[in-house]
């Protein structure tokens, strides 16, 4: 059994002990607080020292605030390598110094012993109790940090340079800011402050006897600052496995580039951009493990699976640069990679109703991809076309992404297992697909109406390819604002239906929104203004074609439009092998 020394301490007793050399370890995170953490963090502190504004409410020997844990292991040099409250341990350190700056030369009995207490948790001391300016209590090898120099610095000097702009510089401005606001208001209270910041304020130092049992403890805490994202786990796992090999320093070079990958390619609504990645790379294996069930573990606990034995293997890694590189080249649009024929099939993905799609390509690249990571273009292109046309129709007989994991989980094992995808035993009946288009709802909230306007864009051969920097909106042709103020059409419906509706791009858009197609024309096809100023056209060549041909964009168009979209995307169906 693992054992855990865990005792509560104040921040005095914690940090001044002599045992305390903290260490910030390369695999860790750059710091990250910003100013509202550092706000919330002295408001909390602020109301906690001083009740209700009241210095004197305050009780020294009872009261306590609860900071949080602290999770640290020994290494082999001998300092507490810190696995969590990385975050909150830098900003107390910053916060103390700013203080003992601040006392500076003052010389009141209460300052100087507040002053000297505040030396003890930031420098180390010597037998007598001295403290060594030159020797911090913590020091950081954040190997992706760039600034972690001007953390030290600070701490060592109690000053930020001009050419300081790090995170670590604007929390100690932050701070600077605040005492001196605090100063300038009770300055006879000046003191207590820091005082029962030090004395008063709680953590829970958990220092276990080894890495793996810190990461343990780790996996189940929450960070006050920021939420631990899955990638710091597996970070550290590919850290001790890596050390072990004697390739720390090649995987902390690696592993930093990769990260920079995945935050330019990847957006992720929570965790960090590479957990975006590993989730990825997991369908991948979990389709070799023939794993078909609909619902999936969570991502931590996928890999922490058999004590990280995934993240164990040479080829996991690499795998993962290969993935992250392949994506890479997708949000590129790069043409040397892809035909243009395949890149546009990717556009459309990237409009798709749900995230599906990047499980499914994930695993279809990582089985079929060269040495090079390069896929058979012909054999994409079908893979492709048949992944939109079940997805976009399945999205709409079978609304949601949690229906699509029944016939997407089988499919990712066929895909590994070498089989051609067919979604056989998931075929569509035609005659229902086209009686569910003729009356679905598609309103501008439903992801699919974006989806099916991608689509129609590119169903078009002669359409060029559209950069996926553009931002493009939903545009009604057949303006809401002129159905308004003339009430043309004879069924209001016909202003939602997808015959009226395209993509346009978002400036365009912004302009032509409101106005009668006879206007619009121009704002489609570009023009010069007054000033000669030339404003680009629309790159959606439908659009482009209607303006030429048409002077006007009535309801029997938009009749026929939503006709023509639906028969198209009926043949496409049927192309793909989709139909009963």
């Amino acid at each position: 059994m693992s054992k855990l020394n865990i005792d509560q301490q104040t921040i005095k007793e914690l940090f001044s002990n002599k045992r305390s050399d903290f260490l910030i370890p390369d695999y860790q995170r750059p710091y990250a607080w910003e100013e509202i953490e550092c706000q919330t963090l002295w408001d909390d502190i602020f109301t906690f020292a001083f009740p209700e504004n009241d210095y004197s409410l305050f009780n020294s020997d009872e009261d306590e605030y609860f900071l949080g844990p602290i999770v640290t292991f020994k290494n082999d040099n001998g300092k507490l390598e810190i696995i969590d409250g990385q975050q909150r341990l830098t900003t107390l350190m910053l916060l103390l110094r700013a203080f003992f700056e601040k006392f500076g030369n003052m010389q009141d009995p209460n300052s100087i012993n507040t002053r000297e207490d505040i030396a003890k948790c930031i420098w180390k001391t010597d037998e007598f109790g001295n403290p060594d300016k030159n020797k911090l209590k913590i020091d950081s090898e954040v190997s992706s940090d760039d600034d972690k120099d001007e953390f030290l610095a600070i701490l060592k000097n109690g000053k930020v340079e001009s050419s300081q702009k790090s995170r670590y510089a604007k929390t100690y401005l932050f701070f600077e800011d605040k005492i001196n606001e605090f100063l300038q208001r009770f300055p006879a209270y000046f003191a207590y402050f820091p005082t029962r910041i030090i004395n008063n304020c709680i953590l829970l130092p958990i220092e276990a006897e080894s890495q793996d049992t810190a990461l343990r403890i780790f996996s189940t805490l929450n960070d006050r600052g920021k939420p631990l994202s899955d990638t710091d786990i597996f970070k550290a796992q590919f850290y001790k496995y890596y050390s072990d090999k004697g390739e720390k320093d090649t995987f902390i070079k690696r592993w930093k580039e990769l990260e920079a990958t995945c935050n330019d390619v990847f957006k992720s609504a929570s965790g960090s951009p590479m957990d975006e990645l590993f989730t990825r790379y997991m369908y991948y294996e979990r389709a070799k493990q023939n794993n078909k069930k609909t619902t999936t573990e969570a991502l931590r606990k996928f890999y922490e699976r058999d004590k990280y034995s995934i993240l164990k293997k040479d080829e996991t890694f690499d795998n993962l640069e290969k993935l992250a590189q392949f994506w890479k080249s997708i949000a590129l649009q790069d043409d040397v990679i892809f035909a243009e024929r395949i890149l546009k099939r990717l556009s459309v993905l990237n409009n798709a109703p749900n995230g599906m799609w990047t499980y499914l390509l994930s695993v279809y690249f990582m089985q079929n991809s060269d040495d090079d990571g390069c896929l058979d273009e012909n054999r994409l292109y079908v893979f492709l076309n048949r992944m939109i046309a079940f997805i976009w129709t399945y999205a709409v007989m079978r609304p949601g992404v949690n229906a699509l994991r029944t016939p997407a989980y089988p499919a990712m094992i066929d895909i590994v297992n070498g089989k051609e995808v067919d979604f056989v035993e998931y075929r569509f009946d035609i005659g229902q697909v086209r009686n569910m288009l003729n009356n679905y709802e598609f309103t501008n909230q439903r992801p699919i109406t974006r989806s099916m306007l991608a689509w129609w864009v590119y169903n078009d051969e002669n359409q060029q390819l559209i950069s996926n920097d553009t931002t493009l909106e939903i545009e009604h042709i057949f303006s809401r604002q002129r159905q308004i103020n003339e009430k043309t059409l004879t069924n209001k419906n016909n202003l939602e239906s997808l015959g009226n509706k395209a993509l346009l791009e978002k400036g365009i858009n912004i302009r032509a929104s409101d106005y009668r197609f006879e206007d619009k024309k121009k704002y489609y096809l570009g023009f010069t203004n007054d000033k000669g100023k030339v404003k680009e056209g629309t790159k959606n060549n439908e659009l482009i074609n209607m303006a030429k041909s048409k002077d006007d964009f009535r309801e029997s168009d938009i009749i026929n439009r939503k006709n023509s979209i639906i028969d198209e995307f009926i043949i496409f169906i049927e192309k793909n092998g989709l139909s009963l």
